[in-house]
């Protein structure tokens, strides 16, 4: 544990260090976001977050592979997600300074994940009735699917300030939590992809966002939530494939499903967020992909919240949802659910509609 702490802080470091630097880059390019009807900062900001939060998770994995434990964590399949993590950051670089089109994002998003597969990053079972082992092809295509999904959803949270940061590092926390105690219970290796690169996330999260809180001098952009949502999504599908189900469900352990659930139980405000966009959108006869100012974070402050107050309360929320998800494969369910009450609680405490002064209602 205290290798990844060590690795935590290094990334955290090196993304604080490096974001006021992309920053400048980015300025200087231009790569920047306009205020436009649908935004809610007011400034024009920078973009390029995610260069800086790649280049710490670069820095980090060559100053650490020295480390006892977390040197055995060095595979293809961490080359794998790199690779892949790499692939769809230069996608969103372009698309921070060029605003590429939906579909050129999608199959840049689809050929990243098929980086992953090169490198046997894929989904190989499903916890239906049983363990049902899939043919190649279908197991291909889930995973390609699974990871645009996430990607996506990240994205789709990406429209407050601080408020992706902070939902991908509690995601990130509560995924690494269960893939170390998953491995502390059943005897499995400490030295793993998954725990490495959710480790390396949560320091670049911690890193970025004091740059990123409101008032945001510096946006991750596409380039910061798709390199995030990929690395998430690669790790749940890594640590799956780490399993041995048929050994996990005759023990009666029960988390076997769990390293490809949880994703989306931590990720679960952000695809509620993608899915009632989708759909939304789509009874309009608009694209899926149209902007507009219906997210939940938008209706959370017509409701009189601040952004910082919004941003708390979507914590909350991601929390509410990824601790139980991750604590129910180790204590009693009920007690899994009492901490989710308890953030529940505090999330609709934090909700409450602020009383406007005159001066704010007139202007």
């Amino acid at each position: 544990m205290r290798e990844y702490s060590l690795t935590l802080l290094i990334a955290a470091a090196l993304t604080y260090m490096l974001t006021p630097l992309v920053r400048k880059f980015a300025l200087r390019q231009r790569a920047v976001a306009h205020v436009r009807e649908r935004d809610i900062h007011t400034e024009m900001t920078p973009r390029w977050g995610g260069v800086a939060m790649w280049l710490a998770m670069g820095v980090t994995l060559l100053m650490v592979q020295s480390l006892e434990l977390v040197g055995k964590a060095y595979s293809r399949e961490l080359l794998g997600i790199f690779l892949a993590s790499t692939f769809v950051l230069l996608i969103g670089i372009l698309d921070d300074r060029f605003e590429l089109d939906a579909v050129t994002k999608l199959a840049g998003q689809g050929l990243a994940a098929a980086i992953l597969l090169l490198f046997g990053i894929q989904i190989l079972w499903l916890p239906i009735d049983g363990i049902i082992v899939l043919p190649t092809n279908i197991g291909q295509l889930l995973t390609v699917l699974v990871v645009i999904v996430i990607i996506n959803a990240v994205n789709f949270v990406d429209g407050l300030d601080g408020l992706a940061t902070g939902i991908v590092a509690i995601s990130a926390a509560s995924f690494f939590g269960f893939s170390y105690l998953l491995a502390v219970e059943n005897g499995f290796s400490r030295a793993g992809a998954p725990s490495l690169v959710t480790a390396i996330v949560i320091g670049t999260c911690l890193g970025f966002l004091p740059h990123n809180i409101h008032p945001a001098r510096i946006f991750m952009g596409d380039s910061g939530s798709m390199f995030l949502g990929l690395v998430l999504a690669a790790a749940a599908i890594t640590l799956m494939g780490q399993i041995d189900a048929n050994a996990v469900f005759s023990e009666d352990i029960g988390p076997a499903a769990l390293p490809l659930l949880l994703p989306f139980a931590v990720l679960a405000i952000p695809l509620l967020d993608l899915g009632l966009a989708v759909l939304r959108r789509v009874r309009r006869g608009k694209s899926p992909f149209a902007p507009d100012k219906e997210h939940l974070h938008h209706k959370l402050m017509s409701m009189g919240n601040s952004q910082q107050r919004t941003s708390v309360i979507l914590y909350l929320g991601t929390g509410m949802l990824a601790l139980p998800a991750m604590l129910s494969a180790f204590i009693p369910v009920w007690a899994a659910l009492v901490v989710g009450a308890l953030l529940l609680i505090l999330a609709i405490t934090f909700t409450k509609r602020e009383k406007r002064t005159k001066v704010e209602a007139q202007v």
